[in-house]
């Protein structure tokens, strides 16, 4: 683990004009981290890569939607080609960050998913719907993806110090709430004016500066027995670590179906629903925009929200995520579903924090690569068939009642996954460990 001097001194930092105020709310462990210029890089990086990451999907739905020799089908295989590779590598992703430094793994995948988004953007300036062109370049993206996950899960532990990892993954969930509330508001707004390939070629450009930045980071050595051991055992070593944690399959397992009518919602019904009956981009730039509003409220609330059981609190507030859907199904107002998606946005971000905080306190770090690739595949590995089907229920039902059902099924597999004891029940450690090599229990706020 390591934390660099500063490059600012504490009391510097608590006068900024726009740190200051959030220094003061979150005490002397915002201080800390962002004294550290390691935390700081990692910090900017992954707030431009997810900058860029909230331009691209509005740039992408409505760049295909809009050419001239679209389908409707174009969008779907764009977006299949796209999360299938994503899918297919995310195992492998995760035995890369577990076997190479993690920096330089993420570094490389930010570059290559920059190459993607480019090429793709190029293409939507040059009005090219083929398929031959546009199903490689997304499928580059999506190889790309699956690394990234994984290796910035075991990047935080080796950069911030175990008893502000909580903090730590705040921070980092700050930076990527703002960019992607600001990027899903710009994003819509250059695609307005400029269309989906400029859009796009920006995106790009952002996670180029990211990969730049991350080269910045130091190179922490894996553990010897992960350069050794073969390809398949360390899959076989990091499932073992994956399936004796109850909370961590039936959460990931649930998340799958969640991802798969989010897929469907989102990627396909949403932006299609707005283009038809709600104005178009703007329209669906607004709900994004929602979204992105609550993710910020999120990470204020889990900057010091410190749950007893942090997995059943997680898990408890995914129940946001179908009411948007649901309400997009049965033609609620758009300013409704603009203040149902803020609680929406809210849920996830709120999640992710306790989620990526209580893998990283509980599952050994030299497995935390693998385990993390385990709960990616697993939370996305049918997004893609969300996308599949998202065109024929569409025709079967009407898109009234194909956005209606993603919601019901999103509030149902939520509510089963709080069934499970270990869900239910699991108390919030530290990584420091005790006599038994167990992490140690934590106070909770």
């Amino acid at each position: 683990m390591t934390d660099d001097s500063s490059t600012q001194s504490p009391q510097r930092t608590r006068r900024h004009p726009i740190l200051g105020p959030l220094l003061r709310y979150t005490g002397t462990a915002g201080t800390e981290l962002l004294s550290s210029r390691n935390y700081l890089i990692l910090l900017t990086a992954r707030t431009l890569n997810m900058l860029g990451f909230a331009f691209s999907p509005v740039a992408l739905a409505f760049g295909i939607l809009r050419l001239s020799n679209a389908t409707e089908w174009t969008l779907s295989a764009v977006l299949l080609a796209q999360t299938l590779p994503e899918v297919v590598a995310t195992l492998f992703g995760g035995v890369l960050a577990d076997r190479f430094p993690r920096t330089r793994v993420l570094g490389i995948a930010q570059a290559v998913l920059a190459t993607s988004w480019i090429s793709i953007g190029v293409l939507l300036l040059l009005d090219r719907a083929e398929l031959y062109l546009l199903v490689p370049a997304a499928a580059l993206g999506g190889l790309a993806s699956a690394a990234i996950y994984p290796s910035i899960t075991g990047i935080i532990p080796e950069i911030v110090p175990a008893h502000l990892l909580q903090q730590g993954n705040s921070w980092l969930a700050m930076g990527t709430s703002f960019a992607r509330l600001i990027g899903m508001v710009a994003g819509g707004t250059c695609v307005v004016f400029f269309g989906g390939g400029l859009t796009m070629i920006i995106a790009g450009s952002l996670y180029v500066c990211g990969a730049a930045l991350t080269t910045q980071l130091p190179r922490v050595m894996p553990n010897e027995n992960n350069l050794t051991e073969g390809l398949f055992t360390q899959l076989r070593g990091g499932w073992h670590e994956f399936r004796s944690r109850q909370w961590l399959w039936v959460c990931v397992a649930a998340f799958a179906v969640l991802v798969m009518m989010f897929q469907a919602a989102h990627g396909v019904l949403g932006p299609k629903l707005a283009e038809e009956e709600l104005g178009g981009p703007g329209a669906w730039s607004m709900v994004l925009a929602g979204e992105g509003l609550g993710a910020v409220i999120g990470v204020f609330v889990s900057l010091v929200w410190r749950p007893k059981y942090p997995i059943r609190a997680a898990t408890s507030v995914l129940l946001f995520a179908g009411i948007p859907m649901a309400m997009l199904g049965l033609s609620f107002p758009i300013s409704v579903v603009v203040v149902a998606a803020v609680f929406m946005g809210f849920g996830f971000e709120t999640f992710t924090v306790q989620w990526m905080t209580t893998m990283q306190t509980e599952v050994p770090p030299e497995a935390l690569g693998r385990v993390a690739s385990y709960d990616a595949f697993g939370s996305i590995c049918m997004g893609p068939l969300g996308l599949l089907i998202a065109e024929p229920f569409r025709r079967l039902v009407g898109i009234h009642n194909a956005m209606l059902a993603c919601g019901l099924v999103v509030l149902i597999v939520t509510i089963i996954a709080l069934c499970f004891p270990e869900v239910r029940n699991l108390p919030r450690r530290v990584r420091v460990l005790g006599t038994d090599g167990e992490p140690v229990a934590e106070p909770a706020l």
